[in-house]
């Protein structure tokens, strides 16, 4: 299952931004911003990595109690305590878990704003070999002037080349882009 983008909307971004900031606030006074972003990343790419968790965390079906035990036997089975434990089992109990990968995401925002690092988000036909990592990410850190961390989304449908964005930038440089704007080009010629 490709991830699905976030829920894109003022009430869902908001709800994400309130929780992701408290959080922030807390790690930043307990001096652990680096070991919860290390945790909340490790969360989100179980997410990410199984169908079963994303349906736990998506569906209204599950009482907040079948989701607040699930989510404590997969925190113990993952490793994961701390605060950043606590505040997934937070946003469990308050029935707030379909926003937790934006609240993940805000939080990496955060930390890469008070570091000054710049986001930056490419998507890719096919999963890149680290080579070719280093030289996307030494261009953007080119163009943005400031260390750049990288979202890597892969989407067989663009067959080669890439969409990097960066804040509202964004650049298509996509196989199926090209071919498209070919074939538009070739239907106002007829």
């Amino acid at each position: 299952m490709a991830q699905s983008g976030s829920q894109e909307g003022p009430l869902l971004s908001g709800v994400a931004m309130r929780y992701a900031s408290a959080l922030f606030e807390l790690a930043q006074e307990a001096k652990a911003v680096d070991a919860v972003a290390g945790d909340l990343d490790h969360f989100g790419r179980l997410i990410q990595e199984s169908a079963d968790l994303q349906r736990l965390i998506r569906n209204p079906v599950f009482t907040a109690e079948e989701q607040a035990g699930a989510i404590a036997a997969i925190l113990d089975k993952a490793g994961i305590s701390g605060l950043a434990g606590n505040f997934i089992r937070l946003v469990a109990s308050k029935r707030r878990l379909f926003a937790l990968p934006d609240m993940i995401r805000a939080y990496g925002d955060l930390v890469a704003d008070a570091k000054g690092i710049v986001r930056a988000h490419v998507t890719l036909a096919e999963a890149p070999s680290d080579k070719v990592m280093n030289d996307i990410k030494a261009a953007l850190r080119d163009v943005a002037k400031a260390d750049v961390a990288l979202d890597v989304k892969i989407d067989p449908s663009l067959i080669g080349g890439l969409i990097v964005k960066i804040g509202s930038r964004m650049v298509d440089a996509s196989v199926r882009t090209k071919l498209n704007s070919i074939r538009l080009a070739m239907k106002e010629v007829r």
